[in-house]
């Protein structure tokens, strides 16, 4: 896990990847398992400060991310040094796992639970033998399901910017974490904005709320705009011309039209699996994987 003091990039660089990481959680736990994920970590189970023994109050931070993640049979020992990241994890069999984490964590425990959800994220993972090639994209895979099973606003909260003392955990940039924080709200009806106590934290939530309100916004779904839904029926009348072959697509916003009969596919808002529905107008579609129901105008 790394950490960054200088140069926070900010955007959406990793989009593509965290949407796949988001579809990829579905497809390898289910509906129902991701169901299970409904109530975030509250922070009191979290929180953490000078009163507290150093030692035993970390155990006790990672007992309670081992909780929310569900992984009751595994042991977390966590422990302090000298390093260039945030933290390690030493991944065996278990059901013991060792963490290393920074020692500057040590004057600065409001963040230990920040870097101890990612790494317990990296052992749910490991068990479930989910990950995707290269170090780059796996550490994305790693945030994005940590903050989609309710661990992850501790990693958000932990960015800060005050000049030369600036912060941010973790791999997705603050508004990435934004926006898998509001992909998680709006699948379970859970509003993470109270939790924050870094005011840029909840201004980067705000901002990748707005960009996952943009993917509900795309033909053929209703709430499209309507500059897009003029594209959308400019593609569709090529799409409806004999004399053209073979596929088109509004590379834009992800939908494709196909042959015999017609229809139109496009990425689900929720969990970005490929949904195919008839070219008819009005009508509702419901994704196979996550179970969102979608209106669409097609």
């Amino acid at each position: 896990m790394t950490t960054g003091t200088s140069g926070i990039e900010h955007g959406f660089p990793h989009l593509d990847t965290v949407r796949s990481a988001v579809h990829a959680l579905f497809k390898r736990l289910s509906y129902d398992t991701v169901s299970t994920f409904a109530t975030s970590v509250p922070p009191a189970d979290v929180a953490f400060d000078d009163t507290e023994d150093l030692y035993l109050g970390a155990q006790r931070v990672a007992r309670a991310l081992v909780r929310q993640l569900h992984l009751p049979d595994a042991r977390m020992v966590v422990g302090f040094r000298e390093m260039e990241h945030a933290a390690n994890v030493e991944l065996a069999a278990g059901p013991e796992y060792f963490i290393e984490l920074n020692d500057r964590f040590k004057k600065h425990r409001k963040d230990i639970g920040a870097a101890l959800a990612h790494e317990v994220m990296h052992v749910y993972l490991h068990r479930l033998d989910l990950s995707f090639p290269g170090t780059r994209d796996n550490e994305i895979l790693t945030d994005t399901a940590t903050t989609y099973l309710g661990a992850g606003w501790l990693l958000l909260d932990a960015y800060r910017e005050h000049g030369p003392f600036s912060q941010k955990l973790g791999y997705l940039t603050p508004e990435e974490f934004g926006y898998v924080l509001a992909k998680r709200a709006a699948f379970f009806g859970e509003d993470p904005a109270p939790w924050f106590t870094s005011p840029q934290a909840y201004d980067a939530y705000t901002a990748g709320a707005a960009r996952a309100r943009r993917d509900a916004r795309r033909p053929p779904l209703a709430g499209a705009g309507w500059a897009a839904r003029l594209r959308y029926a400019k593609d569709r009348r090529a799409a409806q011309d004999p004399r053209r072959a073979g596929r088109v697509a509004g590379p834009d916003d992800g939908y494709a039209f196909e042959d015999a009969p017609l229809r139109v596919s496009f990425p689900c808002p929720a969990c970005h699996q490929r949904i195919r529905v008839p070219v008819r107008g009005h009508l509702q579609a419901r994704c196979g994987l996550c179970k969102t129901l979608l209106d669409c105008d097609t």
